[in-house]
């Protein structure tokens, strides 16, 4: 597994963080999603490290804007 936490510009709600993580959730390899609203913080763990392409497009498809081109990932124990 690995995690990679990327940020989000423009939420601002509950409504926000459902939208990005229903997105992103919907990705092919994604395991779980959080989202810091606060933060605005998007973390994610999938199976293989994602295409920042396709979790730039999802946050995008939610209405929001990723702003984090160079996200850190880290393995994760299985």
């Amino acid at each position: 597994m690995v995690t990679t936490t990327y940020q989000v510009r423009g939420m601002t709600c509950g409504h926000c963080v459902n939208a990005v993580s229903a997105e992103v959730g919907g990705l092919t390899g994604v395991e779980k999603v959080q989202v810091d609203l606060e933060a605005g913080r998007l973390t994610v763990t999938s199976q293989h490290p994602m295409e920042i392409e396709a979790v730039r497009a999802a946050v995008d498809e939610a209405g929001y804007d990723l702003v984090d081109a160079a996200p850190t990932s880290r393995p994760r124990p299985a």
